[in-house]
């Protein structure tokens, strides 16, 4: 009796000294290594960012966004009736310009097209005291909450939606406005990443340079990263005055048509992080790594087929009977 007494004892206890251990190792890793993810965090990969030269004729727009704060965009009108209208989501540090590379095509095919430059970019007004990150924030959703809320106020404005074509963190942007905006019909992404899903690789890489108990760094699950990982990016985020968002949540929202392209050598969003993050969406949906590809270098490497399987993925899910509006009559 007494030893039933005791394993009973010994049974109970374990869970509660593995709890202990836990936290305990928790509060370790939180002090030792948070401080590294804030600074890793912080700082800015070199980007090869795309600028394009403004074109005559093309609409130049100037809308407001949250703060009061006036932001630039261009809006291209299709070359033949229209279809339908894209909302083209920039990259990190590019100008609005740059869409015409990715979105030449599109307007041949006849969709209109608007690409807006976020806050601190561009010529868009900037926020006085914000030191904008690669990763998604609150003011980018507020940005991209603007430019739906500019293209619904159009004389023009398509009342069957609009679709959004997004390019690295101006997908992101999209994405996250566009969860909780029925009026996004649907979502082509290209390079596409999530602050937590990005960081946790990075974490177990920088602990085994620091700690060499690899036993326990392998024992621990992707999720308890994740814990410190959000500690450091919330910490970030007081300090520097912003909420970073986290792209995944809002990603399993969305639920409408998707097609992620990525790029199957891109060494900032290694492909794996890419295809977790696709495991959030909800169908519809398809991915494409494109072979040989760098990051943001998908048109670049693989051209015609680029473009079609964009043109294509709209023509399926965006397009609607071609009208005539007074723009493209004109």
């Amino acid at each position: 009796m007494l030893w039933i007494s005791i394993g009973i004892a010994v049974l109970l206890t374990l869970p509660l000294v593995l709890l202990i251990l836990l936290v305990g190792l928790y509060v370790y890793l939180r002090f030792a290594y948070v401080p590294y993810i804030e600074r890793i965090f912080q700082e800015i990969p070199y980007f090869n960012v795309p600028r394009g030269q403004p074109l005559a004729g093309v609409e130049e727009v100037l809308f407001t966004s949250s703060g009061g704060l006036t932001l630039a965009g261009c809006y291209f009108q299709s070359r033949r009736p229209r279809r339908g209208v894209i909302l083209f989501g920039l990259e990190f540090g590019s100008n609005r310009w740059s869409c015409l590379a990715y979105c030449e095509h599109l307007l041949d095919a006849g969709y209109d097209v608007f690409a807006y430059e976020p806050r601190n970019q561009g010529d868009s007004e900037s926020e006085s005291r914000l030191e904008p990150l690669p990763w998604v924030s609150d003011r980018d959703l507020r940005d991209a909450q603007a430019a739906l809320q500019y293209l619904k106020s159009r004389p023009d404005a398509d009342p069957n939606g609009v679709g959004l074509f997004g390019i690295s963190k101006g997908a992101g942007a999209g994405i996250v406005a566009a969860a909780s905006d029925p009026y996004v019909r649907c979502a082509v992404t290209d390079g596409m990443y999530s602050s937590c899903i990005t960081v946790v690789p990075y974490m177990r890489h920088w602990i085994r340079i620091y700690n060499k108990n690899y036993t326990v760094q392998e024992l621990l699950p992707t999720w308890y990263y994740a814990l410190f990982a959000k500690v450091g990016i919330r910490r970030v985020g007081r300090r520097r005055g912003v909420d970073f968002l986290h792209v995944e949540q809002a990603l399993h929202r969305f639920g409408r048509p998707l097609l992620m392209l990525h790029g199957q050598m891109d060494g900032y969003i290694r492909p794996e992080m890419a295809l977790k993050l696709y495991e959030h969406a909800r169908p519809p949906k398809d991915f494409w790594l494109i072979p040989e590809a760098n990051h943001n270098k998908g048109l670049e490497v693989a051209g015609e087929e680029y473009c079609r399987r964009v043109r294509e993925f709209f023509d399926q899910h965006l397009a609607h009977e071609a009208i005539q509006t007074s723009h493209s009559a004109a």
